[in-house]
């Protein structure tokens, strides 16, 4: 039963990242290999065919340099979402990925906004904020690696470069926030320690009576001792060996 949870844990963490990527790359291969432009199946505001870019958007990319740039962080992120969140992982991915392109054919400028930077900006936000709001420290530890790592993307949900599809970074911004807001429940408990839960009882606690009142190490209890040292009554009766020496009579004077 553990090697097939451990099979499952593996398939979700490593499996689902990994075959996202490939398929993004495999879309691209395909645009390159048979000289096909998809770009208009990207989305396009408040056209209604435009709507079918807020599921095909994210496979398609204008160049290898966009491709490259959003392959790395889709992978790590989307990694850390499925090892760190696992039960929610599959809603967060999807939901997000579905309210990132309709609030950018919302709010988008009319052009075909392509790739999966959308989908990025909502896992980075939703990760970080995610693990704010947890108060947990391997989650806020998490929430500081995005930002150390992804924190100057900030920038580009601003209309900073032309050609970028800010609209589509600040969709995925406001919809990772969102979600960190909706799943703000489902936080993985701290671990309790012994001395942590209410039935606790420090008398009951063998290694505490280890300290005096003034907290001085004391070595051996005097409950040791006697434990070491039983009462005659109480052992084992003692056998007695006794050894005789036989001489041979082959023994040379």
């Amino acid at each position: 039963m553990k090697q097939a949870e451990s099979f499952v844990f593996s398939t979700r963490v490593v499996g689902y990242p990994i075959l996202f990527v490939l398929l993004i790359w495999l879309v691209f291969w395909f645009e390159v290999r048979f000289n096909v432009n998809l770009n208009m199946y990207g989305v396009r505001p408040r056209e209604i065919t435009g709507l079918r870019g807020i599921l095909f958007s994210p496979f398609i990319h204008g160049d290898l340099k966009h491709l490259f740039n959003n392959s790395v962080p889709l992978l790590v992120l989307s990694m850390s979402l499925f090892y760190f969140y696992r039960k929610i992982s599959w809603q967060v991915l999807l939901i997000g990925l579905v309210i990132t392109g309709l609030l950018t054919w919302i709010i988008g400028r009319p052009s075909n906004h392509i790739g999966a930077s959308g989908v990025i900006y909502m896992l980075a936000a939703f990760l970080f904020f995610k693990g704010v709001f947890s108060g947990y420290f391997r989650l806020i530890a998490l929430s500081l690696i995005v930002v150390f790592l992804y924190g100057g993307m900030l920038w580009y949900v601003a209309p900073i470069e032309p050609g970028i599809s800010w609209e589509g970074h600040l969709s995925g911004l406001i919809t990772g926030f969102g979600l960190s807001l909706i799943y703000r429940r489902n936080i993985a408990k701290k671990p309790k320690y012994e001395w942590e839960k209410p039935e606790y009882n420090e008398e009951n606690d063998r290694f505490m009576r280890h300290f005096d009142k003034n907290g001085n190490f004391i070595e051996h209890l005097p409950e040791d001792e006697v434990e070491e040292n039983p009462p005659e009554d109480l052992t084992q009766d003692k056998i007695t060996y006794r050894y005789f020496y036989k001489e041979s009579k082959d023994r040379k004077e």
